[in-house]
């Protein structure tokens, strides 16, 4: 990892933090001239982090990936908000994207991202494709400008890691039945409005939230294996949550 940065400065967390609260993306590809070719695309991640697209095979940019798996994917943070659209951290991830089964876990997290989605998802010229990450690069303001290896981008998510079978099911038993909780992890612990807050995913580090098309990460105290720990993660982080002030 190469960077210019002050030391109050975390660049794997905040790129991890792009990463895993980016929505859409500028996807850049390389047409049949070997020219790029950018453009506008919703992305979601896997459990380790790697992003996930849905992309249709009459796009011009899937077209390309098939010819050429090589590619770019622009990301932006929160922070432009205020008028200068330079003021959020980005961060280009690079690669090679590969289409992935239909009924993979990636399916999954991004329909979560995007249920708006679920109405073509199946159509017959759409599919989920999966970025293979070589690298990235964050530029996150003045001085914070750094070029981060994908084994520090991604977290390691082992094929028998609970997680991996039972993310699906504490998500839906999260939003069901501890709605109450979500929303106090968004308002208390993260300073976020209040609003229609649900989880869209559970990974090792920590929580994916979405409230329309507002996304929020919460990262954990400590990397959480098996359900045992995720269960008293969640519950401390909803107590300490009502024992801050609204």
């Amino acid at each position: 990892m190469a960077s210019s940065t002050p030391n109050d400065f975390d660049p794997i967390r905040t790129a991890r933090h792009v990463l895993r609260q980016a929505l859409t993306g500028a996807l850049a590809t390389l047409d049949e001239r070997g020219h790029p070719f950018a453009s506008l695309v919703t992305v979601a991640t896997t459990l380790a982090g790697a992003p996930v697209m849905l992309l249709s095979q009459l796009a011009v940019h899937t077209r390309n990936l098939l010819r050429d798996p090589r590619a770019s994917l622009l990301l932006v943070g929160p922070g432009g908000e205020s008028g200068d659209p330079l003021a959020g951290a980005r961060l280009t991830v690079s690669g090679t994207v590969a289409a992935v089964p239909s009924n993979g876990p990636q399916r999954r997290r991004f329909l979560a991202r995007h249920p708006e989605a679920a109405g073509y998802a199946g159509f017959s010229d759409f599919g989920f494709y999966e970025m293979a990450v070589d690298g990235a690069h964050l530029v996150a303001g003045f001085g914070r400008i750094v070029t981060i290896a994908a084994g520090d981008l991604l977290i390691e998510v082992a094929p028998d890691h609970p997680l991996v079978e039972g993310e699906a099911g504490a998500v839906d038993h999260m939003n069901e039945d501890h709605a109450d909780a979500v929303a106090l992890y968004a308002t208390r612990l993260l300073g976020l409005p209040a609003g229609n807050w649900r989880l869209t995913g559970i990974d090792p580090l920590g929580l994916d939230m979405l409230d329309g098309a507002t996304a929020a990460r919460l990262d954990f105290p400590a990397a959480i294996g098996g359900p045992g720990e995720l269960r008293k993660t969640l519950v401390a982080l909803a107590q300490e949550a009502r024992g801050r002030a609204a």
